[in-house]
């Protein structure tokens, strides 16, 4: 058994140790808003909020995270941060097939979390481990942008 804290909620795991965290979230947890894109680390489809830093859960092993703090993008659009960057993202249509998003929002939320009045050059570091191939990530810049400007006093 696996114990961890999962969007605000203690919960126990009965997946394997070396279970990658992917799976057990999509399985066990039915939290779909984490997707296999790649299943190396490298496009950010499957990234968490683990302990406060963006990982990619598909290189997470469930028996690392006993004890740990988790959120997805399940428990994160219940914040008032979420309603912030949704209406940044929405105001310049920075979502087109929302396979990226959730792991882009997470990733916006830790660029904020850490910076709240990043420059670009930040926002595009902050980004660069999440893959999207639809927008041209101009978007989701300026979208992450809008969000610090008028996100004020949230991050």
């Amino acid at each position: 058994m696996i114990k961890f804290t999962l969007n605000g909620q203690e919960v126990t795991s009965f997946a394997k140790a070396n279970e990658r965290l992917l799976d057990a979230l999509r399985n066990e947890f039915s939290l779909t808003g984490v997707k296999c894109g790649c299943k190396a680390g490298e496009c950010g489809a499957c990234s968490v909020i683990l302990d406060g830093r963006l990982v990619n859960s598909c290189l997470v092993a469930m028996g690392h995270i006993e004890g740990s703090t988790l959120v997805t993008i399940e428990g994160y659009r219940e914040t008032d941060r979420f309603a912030a960057l949704a209406k940044a993202y929405a105001a310049v249509s920075a979502v087109q097939c929302g396979f990226c998003i959730p792991g882009m929002i997470l990733a916006s939320e830790c660029i904020l979390a850490k910076n709240p009045n990043p420059t670009e050059a930040e926002i595009r570091e902050g980004i660069s481990g999440n893959l999207c191939r639809c927008t041209g990530y101009n978007a989701i810049v300026e979208a992450i942008g809008i969000a610090a400007k008028e996100g004020q006093g949230l991050w």
